[in-house]
This record gives structure tokens, C-alpha cells and sequence, in this order.
């Protein structure tokens, strides 16, 4: 019942700070220079189409009409039609979401396994060889950029040794596994080097804890001091901050899309952006604002879960 009421209460919480959003979005995808009508027919139209095409999307109107337009038609889930791709921006985001959702979730599994156990047994192995082989490869994780990683991942695996597809997704389940592979390799192991530093310093600071000495004081066994003392305890800060890269993963795809060519939402924004595609990014930001309020919901929910003390009120 604490969890439902939360939800709601947060849900609540969540409407002013959207409305505010939305009101942003439209001020600042008007304010990019250029005309939707002239990029879509192109400089050598006349201006009577050119009048007529902006007639049509609305242009002519003012912005506080366009306004109280785009926000009725979010609250009636009709977000418009996209001038560059002649479809409904919900069919089009629909058609691309599921591309993006699948690499989060794909990099978020990679994230985990590349930096909890290694940011542990460097934690627990304080200054020695262990701890210092994991501190440099995540130095070295954080100091190169994802893009130039996926670059060498492609010519490696791709170009050279020819495991994994070039670019794109495939058009089978078993083709779109194997085209994410190493788009979410890239993505998790930039994620992974701050989440492995963040851990390791959390496991040494809760090791040398009081209530980890008086439970070895106690004669409790050191695998169940590790599972629920230290890794519980040194999950809550690092869960947080997973949330946040979650976040940032899931916008940073625009960057692996292109790399890779996924057909995903990262391409479509920025395809939409420079077509000057208003109702596609406006739907598209929308989209992302919604997720990352869910992400922050979820992630409240489950640190009260690891930690007992935090009551959700």
C-alpha cells in the first residue's frame, strides 16, 4: 500500500514538471533557425507553395494557438504527422522505440556484469594487484570516448575478424541480438568505469565499517558479511548512480545509433531535427522526459528496497 500511494503521489508530482517541459520544448525546437516548408521543398520552390505547405502545417497561426494545439494533442495521444516521413509521429516512434529499449536494456546487462563483480573484488583487494589491474582498465574506460570504442569494435570484430554484422539490426530476432551486441558493449563499458570506481570505494569504506567489525565479532560467516553487509550496502549509492547512467544511456543513443546505423529513436531525432521536423522531436523529447520520470520512480522504489530505512512517503 506505501508503494501505491508513493507511485501516485509521485505521479502528481510528475504533472507541473511536465507541463513545464513541454512548454520548453515548444520554445526551443521553434527557436532552431530555418524553415520546416523551405527544407521540405527545397529552395527552389515558389512561394505560393511555399504559403500554402505553411498554411497547412499550422505555421501561419501564432505561437499561442500553436501552442494550446500541440498541447491538446498530447493530451489526446495525437502527437501529429511527420512533414519529412508522411506518417503519424506516434507510428513512427512505435516503429523505432523498440530498437532503442532493446540497446538500453542490452548495455544496462553488460554495465552490471562489467563493473559489480570487479568493482567488488577491487573494493575487498584494497591496494592490491587485483584492485590496481581493475582501477587502470577503468581509468582507461573513462579516458576514450564510446564512439572512437565502437569505431575499433567495428574494425575489429566486424571488418576484420568478421563476427558481428557492420551495421545495422538484421530483420530476424536472432539478428537484431546479434547487431546489439557490440553497440552495447561500447555503450556499457564507458557506464561500466564509473560504476566500477563508484563501487570499489563504497565496498572499502562499508569493509572497514563498525557493523561489519561487530559482525565478524560476532563469528557470523564472511559470506554472509559479504551478501548482507557489504554488497547490500555499498548497491544503494551505486544504484542511484546506474539510474542516472541508465538515463543517460538511453539518450545517449543517439551517438551509437548513427555509429552503428540502428534504426532506432536517436536516428529519427536527429534526422528530424535537421529536417526541422517539429511534431517528431517534440514527440521524441517527450517521450524521453516521460521515461526518464519513470526511471527516477523506479529507482526511489527499489532503494527503499535495499535500504529498510528509507520509508517511502
Amino acid at each position: 500500500m506505501d508503494v501505491l500511494n508513493y507511485t501516485l503521489k509521485r505521479i502528481l508530482q510528475m504533472i507541473p514538471v511536465f507541463l513545464i517541459v513541454t512548454v520548453l520544448i515548444f520554445v526551443l525546437i521553434r527557436a532552431i533557425p530555418g524553415d520546416p516548408a523551405m527544407v521540405l521543398l527545397g529552395e527552389k520552390a515558389t512561394p505560393e507553395s511555399l504559403a500554402a505547405l505553411r498554411e497547412k502545417l499550422g505555421l501561419n497561426e501564432s505561437y499561442i494557438t500553436q501552442f494550446f494545439l500541440y498541447l491538446k494533442g498530447i493530451v489526446t495521444f495525437d502527437l501529429g504527422d511527420s512533414i519529412k516521413f508522411k506518417a503519424p509521429v506516434s507510428q513512427l516512434i512505435l516503429s523505432r522505440v523498440g530498437t532503442t529499449i532493446c540497446l538500453t536494456a542490452m548495455s544496462t546487462f553488460f554495465t552490471v556484469i562489467f563493473s559489480f563483480i570487479p568493482g567488488y573484488i577491487a573494493g575487498i583487494k584494497k591496494d592490491k594487484i587485483p584492485d590496481q589491474i581493475v582501477r587502470f582498465i577503468a581509468l582507461v574506460g573513462l579516458s576514450v570516448p564510446s564512439f572512437w570504442i565502437g569505431l575499433v569494435l567495428l574494425t575489429a570484430f566486424a571488418v576484420k575478424i568478421k563476427i558481428f554484422p557492420v551495421s545495422g539490426w538484421g530483420n530476424t530476432p536472432w539478428e537484431h541480438f546479434v547487431g546489439l551486441i557490440l553497440p552495447s558493449i561500447t555503450q556499457a563499458i564507458a557506464v561500466s568505469a564509473v560504476l566500477i570506481r563508484n563501487l570499489r570505494n563504497n565496498v572499502v569504506d562499508i569493509k572497514n565499517s563498525d557493523y561489519v567489525d561487530y559482525a565478524r565479532s560476532k563469528g557470523i560467516s564472511p559470506l554472509r558479511i559479504s551478501t548482507h553487509h557489504i554488497i547490500r550496502n555499498a548497491l544503494i549509492p551505486t544504484t542511484t548512480l546506474l539510474s542516472l547512467k541508465l538515463i543517460a544511456m538511453f539518450g545517449g543513443s543517439i551517438v551509437i545509433e548513427n555509429v552503428f546505423n540502428l534504426p532506432g529513436i536517436g536516428a529519427l531525432l536527429v534526422n528530424s531535427i535537421y529536417a526541422r521536423d517539429y511534431a517528431v522531436v517534440q514527440g521524441i523529447v517527450i517521450m524521453f522526459v516521460i521515461v526518464v520520470m519513470v526511471i527516477n520512480l523506479l529507482t526511489d522504489i527499489i532503494y527503499s528496497i535495499l535500504d529498510p530505512r528509507v520509508k517511502l512517503s
